[in-house]
């Protein structure tokens, strides 16, 4: 008979159910644990490894670069790869940890008693420094190297930088530092010349798309490889940011990650729709650009990232336009309506482009409406397609041609009232000027004034000592009270035409000798050498 005190005692108790291991983010259970799993730090590993081999490991380690690149990881690696005993326990400092043995598996679980991990952002005073230069003074527990890892180690205290360079400079010979940080430049020189540093480089997009590829497998996740560009591109660099985002994406799906999925999650637009608003921005189409605008602001999608994808799609184009490498993550369409776009604009074109949106982006994010800011910097590019090339204005100029008058519009669509056509040569203008009462004016340009330059509303003369010093601004004032515009006058020393004065004279003494050149004129002059010609008259030829 079964005692009813039995389960009080503990006896014949039933089974318990196996407690589920807590759930660890990709970020932490894909940790590097040996070197060649490091991502794109191919220079650093191999100046460990070499050193490791050689024998010439230095007693103070600096790692720096953006977040998550792996500097705090290469730390415990460092400190593994200095304390690692092997299988059997015989062996030495190896850039290939076995992650067996005790001081491995400690280090690696955040447990050795000789690797101690600070962080500087929390202990950042001279008393927190103070137990480090007392404790480097006793040799290790049972490791090979007393190892002190100090992330984030700009955040320490001036007196606390200063307290540790005594011993950074000459510590024990079984003591090694490890600092990591984001921020090199708020680290003291003194401390710098004391470390051999590392900089970690940022990891490239097709690198990370790889490793998220690999780690998808692994947890056996199905997922687009647009949706793994994706990724790659908004952890701009960083394995861990990148690896927070595809932990939340393979939440977000059911069945698998796609990239209408990830373009959801992080508030992207579609690329097919940015291409679309692109092309009507060309187009000069605002009444359609500002219904793109709004349908993807409808959707979820931010301005700002509206902005950032169409800088990135004046980026493509621009690529293509110089012939650059391929990237990976764009589709075949893209590359075939970037080809298209880079085939058909100039580069000075794609530039202003460039520049327009870039300011455009500025202003979305300090604007209190972004929308707002948005539609407005979008049609400033469209309005700005219709300006003219200045490379063409200026060659216009150079070459003393006519610029042609813009129709500016009304925000109604209805042209503005053309402005009043200008004199079509510099000599009209003068007698322009002449009808309208302005006499002493006509009088100067006619008789005193060299023409450079005539280009309506732009003057350009060389004049004679004998003008006053006010003409210029008389002129000015003339001129727009004549035509309606204001000109710009200028005065120039260089080359230019005879006054008008001064061609009416060499024309006038081109005919004298016309004249005197003629058979009976000659004869004339022949049998009278001493007669002089006085005047003549040009008869109209008779018709017959």
């Amino acid at each position: 008979m079964t005692d009813p005190d039995a389960f009080s005692l503990g006896l014949d108790e039933p089974p318990q159910p196996v407690r589920a291991q807590p759930y660890r983010v990709l970020a932490r259970k894909y940790r590097p644990q040996r070197f060649d799993e490091l991502i794109g730090q191919d220079a650093m590993v191999q100046t460990l490894g070499n050193a490791i081999r050689r024998d010439r490991l230095a007693h103070a380690f600096l790692m720096t670069g953006v977040r998550g690149v792996g500097k705090t990881s290469t730390a415990r690696l460092i400190a593994k790869a200095l304390n690692c005993i092997g299988p059997d326990g015989q062996g030495g400092p190896t850039i290939d940890p076995c992650n067996v043995c005790e001081p491995c598996r400690a280090i690696a679980e955040g447990r050795h008693i000789d690797v101690v991990e600070m962080d500087a952002a929390s202990n950042t005073g001279v008393d927190d420094v103070r137990e480090i230069i007392e404790a480097v003074r006793y040799a290790a527990v049972s490791a090979r190297y007393k190892v002190y890892i100090v992330d984030e180690v700009h955040m320490l205290s001036k007196n606390a930088f200063n307290a540790l360079l005594k011993t950074l400079e000459e510590p024990p010979a079984h003591v090694k530092f490890l600092f990591a940080t984001t921020e090199v430049n708020k680290v003291p020189v003194t401390v710098l010349s004391r470390c051999q540093r590392f900089d970690l480089r940022r990891i490239s997009a097709e690198q990370l798309a790889q490793h998220f590829a690999k780690v998808c497998e692994t947890e056996q996740v199905e997922i687009e490889p647009e949706a793994l560009a994706l990724i790659a591109r908004a952890a701009e660099g960083s394995a861990r940011d990148g690896l927070s985002i595809l932990d939340q994406a393979i939440a977000h799906g059911e069945e698998g990650v796609t990239a209408t999925q990830v373009r959801a999650m992080l508030g992207l637009s579609d690329r097919g729709a940015i291409r679309g608003l692109l092309g009507l921005l060309l187009a000069g189409n605002a009444q359609a650009a500002l219904a793109a605008i709004k349908e993807q602001h409808d959707l979820g999608v931010e301005p700002a990232a509206l902005i950032r994808g169409l800088l990135e799609s004046v980026h493509g184009i621009t690529r293509a336009k110089v012939g650059g490498v391929q990237d990976p993550a764009q589709s075949a369409e893209e590359r075939e309506a970037y080809a298209e776009w880079a085939g058909r604009l100039s580069h000075a074109v794609i530039h202003r482009l460039w520049q327009l949106l870039l300011k455009g982006l500025g202003e979305v994010n300090t604007a209190p409406l972004p929308l707002e800011a948005a539609e407005m910097a979008l049609l400033r590019v469209i309005h700005a397609s219709e300006l003219p090339d200045p490379g063409a204005l200026l060659g216009k100029l150079q070459n003393g041609e006519a610029l042609p008058a813009p129709s500016p519009r009304t925000s109604a669509g209805r042209a503005e009232p053309a402005r009043p056509e200008f004199p079509a040569s510099f000599a009209e203008l003068i007698a322009l000027l002449e009808a309208r009462g302005n006499h002493r004016i006509a009088l100067c340009l006619h008789d005193h004034s060299g023409l450079v330059r005539y280009a309506p509303p732009e003057l350009v003369l060389r004049l004679t000592p004998q003008v006053p010093g006010e003409f210029v601004r008389e002129l000015s004032t003339a001129l727009k009270s004549t035509t309606g515009t204001q000109w710009q006058v200028q005065v120039s020393d260089g080359e230019s035409e005879p006054s008008l004065l001064d061609q009416e004279k060499a024309a006038s003494e081109r005919l004298r000798q016309n004249v005197l050149e003629q058979p009976i004129v000659a004869a004339a002059f022949q049998a009278f050498p001493d007669a002089e010609l006085t005047g003549y008259r040009l008869d109209e030829p008779r018709s017959s």
